[in-house]
């Protein structure tokens, strides 16, 4: 397991591009700490190590995992969710703990959140939709990331029509929250269930756009035809 981990470090450090890690800063308020590798890459060298993490049993490969978060290297937090949701078919329901450690733990930034809850936390709660209510309560959390893992965790779930009445009641929570990554988490959220549920979610959206922030909104509305975007939006742009 070191040895993986020895070996992923000096090939992240091998593909240093300059120019990556002078702009890859500017998508983030907050400061990250990078290498500066492209995204590609980055999978690529995951890819090279997914014969021997499917070998490991599972509790090495989240340890493995956990030393890859710790570091608070982006890229090692993408190795990291990759990993996990590479063993995404062994998962059983004791292992909410550990992704709901990572989460409150090591997740600082929006990148790093989304590749998380997109992939190996929304495989985990299709698998175990009993672990939907420690979503909702992760909406009451002080976190800005664990409040906006509540929603990007059903991002694909709601692409697929899965979980509507949770998915409102998680918009629900977050409603009125001040934040911009929160409003952007939820707003996402909304804008996936409504490939699937439209009439659902404008309806929604008509009901709650008095309070609901502008940003929100205009997420939840993005592939929505023209005519429901121009009802939902008006009078929303005095806010």
């Amino acid at each position: 397991m070191e040895n993986i981990l020895l070996k992923i470090r000096k090939e992240l450090k091998q593909n240093i591009d300059s120019r990556t890690k002078a702009t890859g800063q500017k998508y983030f308020k907050e400061k990250v700490k990078i290498y500066g590798v492209k995204t590609a890459l980055v999978t690529k060298i995951a890819e090279q190590h997914d014969d021997e993490i499917l070998a490991m049993p599972k509790n090495n490969v989240f340890a493995l995992c956990d030393d890859l978060w710790q570091s608070d290297y982006m890229e090692e937090s993408f190795i990291a969710c990759h990993f996990s949701f590479l063993i995404r078919k062994i998962f059983d329901s004791s292992d909410f703990m550990v992704f709901e450690k990572w989460v409150k733990n090591y997740v600082s930034n929006w990148a790093s959140c989304d590749t998380l809850c997109n992939h190996t936390l929304a495989a985990f709660v299709e698998m175990y939709p009993a672990f939907l209510e420690n979503l909702k309560n992760w909406t009451r959390s002080e976190n800005r990331w664990i409040k906006r893992a509540s929603a990007v965790t059903l991002i694909i779930p709601a692409r697929n029509g899965k979980f509507l009445r949770d998915i409102f009641k998680i918009a629900d929570s977050l409603l009125t929250d001040d934040d911009d990554l929160v409003q952007k988490g939820y707003g996402w959220m909304l804008k996936s269930a409504s490939q699937a549920h439209q009439k659902e979610v404008f309806d929604y959206v008509i009901k709650k756009k008095a309070v609901m922030p502008r940003t929100a909104l205009r997420y939840a509305i993005e592939k929505m035809p023209e005519d429901l975007k121009a009802r939902a939006m008006c009078k929303q742009e005095e806010k």
